[in-house]
């Protein structure tokens, strides 16, 4: 009898407080996995792989895929002059920016010291966030349906700020055109850049791709060359 009560004593190991330890729980159904989809893609993600790319192809003549160019990164800056004055701007400023991006934002510091601007180096002056892949394009998607809608006087976006090599920046003066921004809470309307990142050669192909994307450019007036008499 005294072997059976080893054998089961065994088989249930005690904790420190001496009481048997309950068996573990079953796992849930569906092996452990969520239920919901958690892998969706985002709307201009679809939209670039069965809309864009045929058309560039199209467009541009294109023999691959792989040569058909593509958004990588979305990068918000957002930089203070009177950070050097009050210290708690930058603390606004990275609240604010994390709210928009909907990721950490990292602070910017000086590289070097200007005595003129009563700047040290490694002084906080701004912040800034890179989106990439899911967010990059659920951030870019929000842009153009709800906040360039709330831009004030907003007749298109100026299709001459691309730098020659693809990449294309816009300038945003007041951060509250974002619906995420509180305006209740703010103290100080900030400003901050926008650059779109992509991997197209030329200036004529980012436009196109962005175009694509529904980026509401100002209307292009191209005027047709005349023939000599």
């Amino acid at each position: 009898m005294s072997d059976e009560k080893k054998q089961q004593q065994k088989k249930q190991p005690a904790d420190k407080g001496g009481k048997a330890k309950a068996a573990p729980a079953a796992p849930p159904a569906g092996g452990g996995k969520h239920t919901h989809d958690s892998h969706v893609k985002p709307r201009l993600a679809e939209q670039y792989r069965t809309a864009v790319v045929p058309a560039l192809m199209k467009r541009f003549q294109y023999r691959s895929v792989m040569q058909v160019p593509r958004l990588d990164k979305i990068v918000l800056n957002m930089g203070m002059g009177d950070a050097t004055q009050d210290p708690k701007l930058v603390e606004m400023a990275v609240r604010d920016m994390e709210a928009i991006a909907g990721q950490k934002a990292v602070v910017t510091r000086a590289k070097k010291s200007i005595s003129n601007f009563k700047l040290r180096e490694g002084m906080p002056i701004g912040c800034r966030v890179t989106l990439r892949r899911a967010r990059m394009y659920e951030f870019l998607d929000r842009f153009i349906s709800v906040t360039i809608p709330r831009l004030r006087d907003f007749r298109g976006l100026p299709d001459r700020s691309f730098d020659g090599r693809g990449n294309y920046t816009i300038g945003i003066k007041e951060h509250v055109v974002f619906p995420e921004i509180d305006v209740d809470k703010i103290t100080k309307i900030l400003g901050l850049d926008i650059t779109l990142v992509t991997t197209a050669p030329t200036d004529q192909e980012a436009y196109e791709l962005l175009k694509g994307f529904g980026m509401p450019f100002v209307k292009r007036q191209e005027t047709v060359p005349t023939q000599a008499a």
